[in-house]
């Protein structure tokens, strides 16, 4: 079955760190692209960073470049965000989404509507 599930999420301080992860089944990345979406109370789900299928190329929208690091590793079927000195507006459920192919993105922030398989999504909390 089709399945993305994530984890890793929780409450950090600001200028903190938090590693999230994204266990992918049945279905490969080397052909899938795997975005991470957020969605703050209140707020429409907005695209955060996606690593494309083919060679790997990340794409982070403005506001989390130089501060969060989206990996992946192809054989154990996971995907990874790294996200450094952590800001009260990054709190938000997280989510990785995958499509067919290349990252769709518009000015490199991933386009919601073009991502088909969701994850349920994990809490982050930034606060003192």
């Amino acid at each position: 079955q089709v399945q993305l599930v994530e984890s890793g999420g929780g409450l950090v301080q600001p200028g903190g760190s938090l590693r999230l992860s994204c266990a992918v089944s049945d279905f490969s990345l080397e052909n899938y692209a795997i975005a991470w979406f957020r969605q703050a109370p209140g707020k429409e789900r907005e695209g955060v960073s996606c690593i494309s299928s083919t060679d790997g190329s990340t794409y982070y929208t403005f506001s989390v470049r130089g501060r969060f690091t989206m990996t992946r590793d192809v054989a154990g079927s996971m995907a990874y965000l790294k996200m450094n000195d952590l800001e009260s507006e990054d709190s938000a459920v997280y989510y990785c989404a995958a499509r067919k192919g290349r990252c769709a993105n518009v000015n490199s922030t991933p386009w919601r509507g073009a991502y088909d398989i969701w994850g349920q999504g994990t809490q982050v909390t930034v606060s003192s």
